[in-house]
């Protein structure tokens, strides 16, 4: 599973592949993988001011031989598409460039899927490539309060705003997980009302967002995750009177396809 942000296609061809060395692997929870990295290849990534920054990730097909260094024009150009490298698209967690350190979460199933099975068997001193980041929310000290709703995609995007509230900042958070071991801490400077939601209990992050007493007036809310959840979500912001100029709101993925399936789905329910 992966956070995949919407079409961003003038963005993606105008950056350049970073390559980066892993330093280490982390398990945060059972099912999530923190992967941390760094090498000579980090000077070359330009943080922005996102706190949903997120990178493409580029997984190569096993046999193809690729440029050097790896070119993502080039090879649009002159391999066929069946050879491109997989892209799956991860929030960057954390940046340090005073320890040189990037870390990417990844959620893990078992053997299902591209990037999971990597996080999970990936080792100190391998290397991948990635672009980016991209990204469009940062907690804005002009809100009155913060509403944060997610589900393990969004986590990352989640745990990293919550680090960067304005000091003394309400945030009203819900995520939904797995179960209680897929939770997690955070620090903040905020003044934080987390909720944790457990599937595995019939939880529903939706369900209790309904029944949450709010309104829009003075929210800044950030609302990503599973794409029939988000769309459930969208009435419900629209109901409470969160206006678009101050909700950050988009479906990460879709139960039962792929990244590549799902941005095809997008692509063809946008008419582009």
């Amino acid at each position: 599973m992966s956070n995949a942000p919407a079409n961003d296609a003038p963005e993606r061809a105008r950056r350049s592949v970073i390559t980066l060395s892993v330093l280490r692997t982390e398990r945060v929870t059972p099912h999530m993988i923190r992967v941390v990295a760094g090498g000579p290849g980090l000077a070359d990534f330009v943080p922005n001011d996102r706190t949903d920054a997120y990178v493409k990730v580029l997984f190569p097909i096993p046999g193809v031989e690729y440029p050097e260094p790896l070119d993502m024009q080039a090879v649009r150009r002159d391999f066929p598409r069946t050879e491109w490298p997989v892209v799956r698209t991860y929030t960057v967690r954390s940046f340090d460039p005073a320890a040189g350190e990037l870390a990417i979460d990844f959620v893990h199933h078992g053997d299902v899927g591209v990037a999971g099975p990597w996080a999970a068997s990936v080792q100190p001193g391998q290397t991948f490539s990635l672009l980016g980041p991209g990204g469009g929310y940062a907690p804005s000290a002009s809100a009155g309060w913060h509403l944060l709703l997610g589900d393990e995609a969004a986590l990352p995007a989640i745990g990293a705003a919550l680090e960067r509230l304005p000091a003394g900042a309400r945030a009203r958070v819900v995520i939904e997980v797995a179960g209680v071991d897929e939770e997690q801490k955070f620090d903040s400077p905020g003044v934080v009302e987390l909720v944790w939601v457990h599937r595995d209990t019939g939880g529903s992050l939706v369900d209790v967002v309904r029944e949450m007493e709010f309104s829009g007036q003075d929210v800044q809310a950030f609302v990503h995750g599973e794409a029939a959840m988000v769309k459930e979500l969208r009435a419900v912001m629209a109901e409470r009177g969160v206006t678009k100029d101050r909700l950050s709101i988009s479906g990460y993925w879709r139960r039962g396809l792929s990244e590549d399936g799902f941005r095809e789905v997008k692509a063809a329910e946008s008419g582009g």
